[in-house]
């Protein structure tokens, strides 16, 4: 079996991916790494897993095909430099950094290595939100993302939760965007109070808005000629056309990380490394919501 690697136990790998490689160890030899090691142990035998090291010096003297990338975003940049001179294909939670410059070299060094660099977008492979996607003619898109109030610094949750629903509204227009405007308040501590932007294309509009002092809620919106479909927290589906509205539920025996997208996103991953298939997040699409969430960075910036 190949070897696949996983660096960093925190919340996200524990919430949304190790329970996905529990189920595909009959498939990939699993190996996790943490310096934490009461941690390391008390995951791998909650999980099943049995192979655990301490260091990334360890886990690249198994030679992984691949690795996992959850550690802070502040640590992405050498790490994933490190894996891809290595000859490892990697997969990082969003974003790949916060300096578009560091994002765009990693992409090249990941090209020209002829190597992947996957960014965890999973709102793409949401099974309802893929059929937005399938969407022709769409006239407008507006993604949403409201939380109940978060005190985060602008600059931070810009590209730590923000950063969702921009690449969530740039992936579904199906056009080049012609031009994009950004609009950020914060509070007097720096901290992000909401946050727009305008996508314009040759035919259609995107909207994003955050809102940090809200209810929690995440909400997709699609408008084509005739029709109007939205999707809700992943999961609640709505289609309205001139008969009336159509209420859709994800099955009840699916599980959260299939509707959220991880199950689908993971398992692609893996069959491109397998297979030398497509990168399931193309490089190009990645960058240009990496430098959409800049340009909101920037907006913070023309203000002070």
């Amino acid at each position: 079996m190949q070897k696949i690697g996983v660096i960093g136990l925190g919340n996200i790998a524990q919430k949304a991916y190790l329970p996905i490689m529990a189920g595909l160890q009959d498939q990939y030899e699993w190996h996790l790494a943490t310096r934490n090691q009461h941690k390391g142990e008390y995951l791998a035998g909650r999980y099943g897993f049995t192979h655990l090291h301490q260091t990334l010096d360890e886990l690249l003297a198994v030679q992984p095909v691949a690795i996992f990338v959850h550690t802070p975003t502040s640590t992405h940049v050498e790490i994933i430099e490190q894996l891809l001179n290595a000859g490892i294909n990697v997969y990082v939670d969003k974003p790949v950094a916060e300096d578009i410059n560091e994002v765009r070299r990693l992409y090249a060094l990941a090209a020209a290595k002829g190597l992947l660099l996957t960014c965890g977008f999973n709102r793409r492979f949401a099974p309802a939100q893929r059929r937005l996607k399938d969407m022709p003619n769409k006239q407008l898109v507006q993604a949403t993302k409201d939380c109940n109030f978060i005190a985060q610094d602008a600059r931070f949750a810009i590209f730590d939760l923000m950063i969702h629903n921009v690449d969530t509204a740039a992936w579904l227009l199906d056009e080049p965007i012609m031009d994009a405007r950004a609009r950020v308040l914060t509070d007097d501590e720096g901290n992000l109070l909401q946050g727009y932007l305008e996508l314009q294309t040759a035919h259609s509009q995107g909207f994003v808005s955050t809102n940090m002092d809200a209810v929690n809620s995440e909400e997709v919106t699609v408008t084509t000629p005739g029709m109007r479909a939205r999707v809700t927290d992943l999961a609640h589906s709505e289609l309205r056309d001139g008969n009336g509205a159509t209420q859709m539920e994800r099955p009840g025996w699916e599980t959260t990380l299939r509707t959220r997208g991880f199950e689908s996103l993971v398992q692609t991953f893996l069959d491109a490394v397998s297979n030398g298939g497509d990168n399931p997040v193309s490089p190009e699409s990645s960058i240009q919501s990496h430098e959409l969430c800049t340009l909101l960075v920037r907006a913070i910036d023309a203000q002070e």
